[in-house]
């Protein structure tokens, strides 16, 4: 397995790490032994970064991980993050008494993940959602206490922005950002990536297959199941996927003349975006996982890239990236 470093003082980890969500929320029928089987391939394949969030699903995510490592546990890094309490609560959580970068609750979050996980330290651990009702400050020096104590290795942001980052990494390293990057999320490469490559700060790309939809097997809305959380997102509305179909046309033509999936080769674009960029495709099956592995290894062409690139220029993908109320807690 090739490895990258994340972040100028971060750890070393796999090119392409495991996002967890999808194995408890959002996409599809949950398949916990098939999930549990995934992780185990996935450990034997290097590939040993997972991320999770105490938000999927309530913390049944972070559950599922603790049943995956049990034994296992000197193998993986593990990646989970605190804060999200608008996800959190739509999967049923209820609302607790402080807002999610309060520092007390900082701490509460983390003794709950250490417990759920079944773990002493957890590797990477993430800010969610920023709130913007405390400042960025008074969250990471709770998280830097927490590293301190020896509970955290390392601190990372989820969708954060460039000056919020810089705020935060004044106060103690942060090793990584963990931010929507694929072909059709282009928008990070304005500001966020450049910040992040200023202050040496690594680049964990969520959503790298854009939701599945760069794997060219969901053209149309009826390729989701009625409870998918996608047919609330407006790129998966009809009258979007329709304009975003035409998108996928320089992907499969690539994908085709390298007997290889779309998938395949929409990671392969966004591994040569740097070797700063470690993307975190998400999956629950044994088969998805060592497809999109397989990508490490495809070479693209200079001209190939450069005609991915313009097939997907900023922008131009139809519909946000996610519903309007989530997009308020984006980039703060």
């Amino acid at each position: 397995m090739q490895k990258r470093r994340l972040g100028r003082n971060g750890p070393e980890v796999p090119a392409l790490g495991l996002g967890c969500m999808g194995m408890s929320i959002s996409y599809g029928e949950p398949d916990d032994a098939e999930s549990i089987a995934t992780m185990h391939r996935a450990i034997e394949l290097g590939c040993n970064l997972l991320v999770t969030s105490d938000a999927y699903g309530n913390g049944i995510n972070e559950s599922l991980i603790a049943q995956a490592i049990k034994g296992r546990r000197s193998q993986v890094l593990i990646a989970t993050k605190f804060g999200n309490l608008g996800l959190a609560s739509r999967d049923g959580g209820g609302a607790p008494a402080l807002s999610g970068g309060h520092p007390d609750y900082v701490v509460q979050a983390c003794e709950a993940s250490l417990k759920r996980l079944g773990v002493d330290v957890i590797d990477i651990y993430g800010l969610h959602r920023v709130d913007a009702a405390v400042p960025i400050e008074d969250t990471v020096g709770a998280m830097k206490r927490l590293v301190e104590q020896g509970k955290v290795r390392y601190l990372a942001l989820s969708e954060a922005g460039a000056q919020t980052i810089r705020r935060a990494h004044a106060v103690h390293p942060i090793i990584a950002v963990e931010t929507e990057y694929s072909l059709w999320s282009r928008d990070v490469e304005t500001a966020i990536l450049p910040a992040c490559r200023e202050l040496g700060i690594g680049y964990m790309a969520y959503a790298p297959l854009g939701r599945g939809y760069l794997t060219a097997t969901i053209k149309s809305v009826d390729a989701l199941i009625a409870k998918d959380r996608r047919r609330d997102h407006p790129r998966f509305m009809p009258e979007n996927i329709n304009k975003n179909n035409n998108l996928l046309i320089s992907l499969e033509t690539i994908a085709s003349a390298h007997k290889a999936t779309p998938a395949q080769v929409a990671l392969a674009w966004l591994l040569a975006q740097g070797e700063d960029i470690v993307p975190i495709p998400g999956t629950k099956r044994r088969s998805y996982l060592e497809q999109n592995l397989a990508a490490i290894s495809l070479t693209l062409s200079a001209a190939e890239l450069a005609q991915l690139s313009a097939a997907f220029p900023p922008g131009v993908t139809a519909g946000t990236r996610y519903p309007e109320k989530q997009l308020k807690a984006l980039g703060i």
